[in-house]
């Protein structure tokens, strides 16, 4: 993925990766709020060697051997025994273990200056364990300092700050909790998106299409939330966007072996639920529309829905002529525009892909062809059942309609390879359901109707 795909992902997914950044600021804010406040205490030391400081030679060696004895001194302040005697000194009801784990200690680079700092919920007793902790490491460096049989130590720490008490807590910082918590949940909502989009395999962009099926994407179909309550082009506007796709579908479709003059095509798809029944009989539409001769024959007789956009006779059709109960003429159904003519389903026979491979399918389509400049076959998807490629067989190519966000590569390459196997092959695809803008190029559903009287006044 390069740049470009990443920022694709973000705007794609932005929902994802704002309510994973609230979440997690949601987190670090009630987190923050149950935190109980420590606040911390310092107390500085001044670490010195005894005895005369009149020769030069002697004092360096004496200041060197103070740095270097403060490395140390910093260990010591941590340890349980420091920890051990401030609780005896200081009469606490707490154990060394516990109170060494509020100390820490810290040194200045080649100083001699030692810090010791104590950390508590009470600021006053933070106060009170820094001073008491000093105090005890003063005493305590005496000790350890002073050889046998001397009464001086070589070493001695002196308090030089004293420890006072603490106006504000260190923790916890809401501003720097809510700041890595925004940081952390962009990346993560990030993350999440890019993980989404790397496993999601549906088919989104033209460009995965066109890597997909050897066949020119003859046009895309806008998403039309009308189109459950409107689903046919001629009940919208002529302007319509999605009235003009299907125009630009047809003008597309005329470019697909142009030499010829009757022409027989199959609408399918790879599954149920991606439009190609719609898709079949607004093309039809169109193509009458366009001037074409056309007629529209339903030949998914699984679940056929021709009869019912169209508003037409269902009862007689398609498998009332194949089992010759009446002929074709007879069957043929009229529309209210006179270049498109419709064969609906019929009754619903218990072996579909038995008469769909026969002679009399045969027949009947190329009686049809003969009739007609443009037969279009509304099939059954390809993957459930093998209705589709038995029809896309006798035809002169399949028109494959592609879901957009649903139908996915290993169902298109699937969908491909059925129709190949039977000697069929798809001449064109369909993009169904596209977003009004995106997918890789310029948008999808753009209208262009006439300005009206108001509009043109005002740019005069």
């Amino acid at each position: 993925m390069d740049l470009r795909d990443y920022l694709r992902v973000i705007r794609a997914r932005w929902v994802l990766i704002a309510a994973t950044a609230l979440v997690t600021v949601a987190i670090a804010a009630v987190l923050t709020w149950q935190a109980t406040p420590q606040y911390s205490s310092s107390a500085r030391m001044f670490v010195s060697t005894q005895g005369s400081t009149e020769d030069a030679g002697q004092a360096n060696q004496g200041g060197q051997f103070s740095v270097q004895r403060v490395k140390s001194y910093a260990d010591l302040l941590t340890g349980q025994e420091i920890a051990r005697r401030v609780v005896e000194d200081l009469d606490l009801d707490e154990t060394p273990a516990a109170l060494a784990g509020q100390i820490s200690a810290s040194t200045k680079l080649d100083t001699v200056i030692l810090t010791v700092t104590v950390t508590d919920p009470d600021p006053a007793r933070a106060k009170m364990l820094a001073n008491g902790v000093a105090k005890v490491f003063v005493t305590y460096v005496a000790e350890l300092e002073t050889p046998p049989g001397k009464d001086e130590a070589t070493i001695k720490a002196t308090v030089v700050d004293p420890a006072s008490e603490p106006s504000t807590p260190i923790s916890p910082r809401p501003v720097r909790n809510i700041g890595l918590g925004l940081i952390l949940g962009l990346m993560l909502g990030a993350g999440m998106a890019v993980l989404r989009e790397t496993l999601d395999t549906t088919i989104k962009s033209t460009k995965q299409l066109e890597a997909l099926v050897p066949a020119p994407i003859l046009g895309a179909i806008s998403y039309d939330t009308a189109a459950v309550d409107t689903p046919l082009i001629t009940e919208l506007d002529t302007y319509a966007p999605r009235a003009e796709a299907f125009r630009v579908l047809r003008t597309n479709l005329q470019f697909i072996d142009p030499d010829a003059h009757h022409k027989v095509f199959v609408v399918t798809s790879s599954l149920p639920g991606e439009g190609k029944t719609t898709t079949a009989a607004n093309l039809a539409l169109a193509l009458a529309e366009g001037g074409e001769k056309v007629v529209l024959v339903e030949g998914d007789l699984r679940r056929p829905k021709v009869a019912e956009y169209l508003r037409l006779e269902s009862a007689v059709g398609l498998t009332t002529v194949l089992i010759g109960k009446l002929s074709l003429e007879d069957a043929i159904q009229s529309t209210a525009n006179e270049d498109l003519a419709v064969l609906t389903s019929g009754s619903t026979p218990p072996n579909p892909a038995e008469l769909l491979k026969s002679g009399a399918m045969a027949s009947l389509i190329a009686s049809l062809r003969e009739t007609y400049d443009i037969v279009l076959i509304d099939a059954p998807p390809l993957l459930p059942v093998t209705d589709g490629a038995l029809l896309a067989a006798q035809a002169d190519g399949a028109l494959l309609v592609v879901r957009h966000g649903k139908t996915t590569t290993d169902q298109v390459t699937l969908a491909v390879e059925r129709l190949e196997a039977v000697g069929a092959s798809p001449v064109g695809i369909i993009f169904n359901m596209t977003p009004a803008k995106g997918g890789g190029g310029y948008g999808y559903g753009y209208g262009y109707a006439p300005e009206g009287p108001s509009s043109r006044t005002s740019t005069t």
